[in-house]
């Protein structure tokens, strides 16, 4: 089975710890507790200049294909990242992890978004600039799995 969200509404966060971003999550039910789901992830992003960007994705609240390269500090330890240096630019952060979540109930996959410097805004789906030019784009993120038979 496959299922997918597309999200083409725009989602904004300052904050410096893990935000759900609302509307980009999935749901299902695998049909064997030995299958794995393949998780496929595209976040579309702005912010303002210098926005260092965390993301993290969760197995209901379980952090699931987070980083073990950094740890002890202060520093995130995330599923994937990235750098926005100019106002009117999109970016993309995307990321293939296969999962084996060992059960048969509904389970829900979330994403999460984190502004890790100077509270900078960080706009998903869009521009941080929203002036009626070209380059100030919308954009969609996806989210999508698929079970995997063992």
């Amino acid at each position: 089975q496959v299922v997918s969200t597309t999200k083409t509404d725009h989602f904004t966060s300052t904050s410096a710890s893990q935000t759900e971003i609302t509307g980009l999550n999935v749901s299902i039910t695998p049909s064997s507790s030995s299958n794995k789901i393949l998780l496929l992830v595209n976040i579309n992003f702005g912010a303002a200049t210098n926005g260092y960007i965390g993301f993290n994705l969760k197995r209901d609240s379980t952090l699931i294909a987070t980083s073990t390269a950094v740890s002890g500090d202060d520093r995130l330890q995330g599923t994937m990242g990235g750098y926005h240096s100019g106002t009117a630019q999109i970016e993309s952060a995307g990321f293939n992890f296969l999962d084996s979540p060992s059960t048969t109930s509904a389970i829900t996959y979330k994403t999460f978004v984190s502004s890790l410097y100077a509270s900078v805004a960080v706009h998903i789906n869009r521009t941080n600039d929203t002036g009626n030019s070209t380059y100030n784009q919308g954009v969609a993120s996806t989210i999508t799995v698929m079970e995997v038979a063992a």
